[in-house]
């Protein structure tokens, strides 16, 4: 079964729900003027009832008219949109008297009626209202009044009616189904931007965007969300394709390194010590593109935040002397001397494998840029709302302007200018994300020649 477009199951929502309310609108009127005619011919009756009973009186158990001549003549020569019928029958329902109007006819007396209460009866074939209305002498019934009053009219009006609403009903729903259409499609004109523009997006072409309606509704806001994603998307896409630029190029670059040193190496024989060092320098390129292919796949992880985090309460002076411990050899060859300047121990609420890395990138940097015999201080800060962890060296330090760029995955400040310290440019960059994720403040002060410090903030 064909389903039905967007446009068209609003329009029938909308005509279902409008269709219980006519429907219901129309059983209200019509059961309201069917009330109304009801209520009048009840009234007319009872009016006709009060005034007859005034005009008959009984004696030795008949019932006698007051002025029966008079009456009859007017009642002959009355003229009313709806006549009343009048009878008089005995206490057996036989007919004692009757109004002129009802010439050859005769009404219906009913036994199982209840007196004086009205209801709907037959004069011939006509519909009548009726009313017995029992007559006494003393505190015996010795006859009783039927007075009634057509209902053909009324019957005609009722039907009529019904016939209108019946008629107008379907006319009605499919009138509005037509108009809820056409605004319905007016209302989604916007979604047919959105499908239209999705069409035109790929991957080579990310620079689309969908219009936003004039009014600031439901669309207005999807559309914008749409154009949000699609940013994000743009952004993303963008990062990927300049980190695997980035990160072909510094893969290529130790891979010639290493090809060229082995081309060079086969062209002619060498003595032990000529080929010693160059696999020995071989090796260390080996060993440095394993470094950045071991980045590169934590970077990668963390982008797409597929970590899941383990948040314990971590001791940072533990942490802080496994790093230095892990890195205690080269801290002796460059002769530094790594100073804790707190006295107690402090404790906080992150991962602590996570946090070990932030440590550890932050360290092995410190390490690096380090002139030799020198000092790196560690400090550990209780503040009102936060924890605050710095790692200072004295080394070479960062310039102004490069300080804003250092977070860049493979970007080295001054690399040129100090070819004898090895890096990947991306430890302060798996630093920032994983900061990001583990909701650490990251600040950074630096000045060249004088040093850098780290300062990661835990808020409370």
């Amino acid at each position: 079964m064909q389903q039905l477009s967007f446009k068209n199951r609003i329009a029938s929502n909308y005509i279902i729900t409008t269709a219980l309310l006519i429907f219901v609108v129309f059983f209200v009127i019509y059961y309201i003027v069917r009330f109304s005619v009801y209520v009048k011919v009840n009234n007319d009756i009872t009016i006709e009832v009060a005034k007859h009973l005034k005009e008959i009186e009984v004696k030795e158990n008949c019932v006698l008219l007051i002025r029966e001549k008079q009456w009859k003549k007017i009642q002959f020569n009355k003229v009313d949109i709806s006549p009343a019928f009048i009878q008089f029958v005995d206490e057996l329902g036989a007919i004692v008297d009757k109004s002129p109007n009802l010439k050859q006819k005769k009404l219906n007396y009913y036994p199982e009626a209840i007196n004086n209460v009205l209801f709907d009866g037959k004069l011939e074939n006509t519909s009548v209202r009726q009313i017995q209305v029992p007559l006494y002498q003393n505190t015996k019934i010795i006859g009783f009044m039927i007075i009634a009053m057509s209902l053909e009219d009324s019957a005609m009006v009722l039907n009529n009616l019904f016939i209108i609403l019946v008629v107008a009903y379907p006319l009605i729903l499919l009138v509005l189904f037509l108009i809820a259409r056409f605004i319905a499609g007016r209302s989604i004109k916007p979604i047919s931007a959105i499908i239209e523009t999705s069409n035109i997006i790929t991957k080579d072409n990310l620079k689309s965007r969908i219009p936003l309606p004039l009014n600031k509704d439901e669309l207005h806001l999807l559309s914008n969300t749409i154009n949000n994603l699609l940013d994000r998307v743009e952004n993303a896409i963008e990062r990927e394709k300049q980190f695997t630029s980035d990160a072909s190029h510094e893969l290529r670059t130790p891979l010639a390194v290493i090809k060229g040193t082995l081309e060079v190496l086969v062209r002619k024989p060498r003595n032990q010590e000529e080929y010693k060092e160059k696999i020995d320098f071989c090796i260390s390129e080996v060993n440095r593109l394993n470094h950045l292919v071991d980045e590169l796949l934590l970077l990668a992880r963390f982008e797409n935040q597929k970590q899941s985090l383990k948040i314990e309460r971590v001791s940072l002076n533990t942490i802080f002397l496994d790093i230095v411990s892990r890195n205690s050899t080269i801290i002796k060859e460059k002769k530094l001397n790594c100073v804790p300047l707190f006295t107690k121990d402090f404790y906080v609420e992150t991962d602590s494998y996570l946090f070990s890395l932030i440590l550890n990138n932050i360290l092995t940097n410190a390490i690096k840029y380090s002139k030799v015999s020198g000092v790196i201080n560690f400090d550990i800060k209780e503040k009102k709302d936060a924890t605050v962890f710095s790692i200072a060296d004295s080394g070479i330090g960062i310039t102004s302007e490069d300080l804003e760029k250092i977070f860049d995955q493979f970007y080295r400040s001054k690399s040129n200018e100090h070819p004898e310290i090895k890096g990947t440019g991306l430890g302060l960059s798996i630093v920032k994300r994983l900061c990001v994720l583990l909701q650490i403040d990251l600040n950074i002060e630096s000045k060249e020649n004088i040093g850098t410090k780290v300062i990661l903030s835990f808020s409370k």
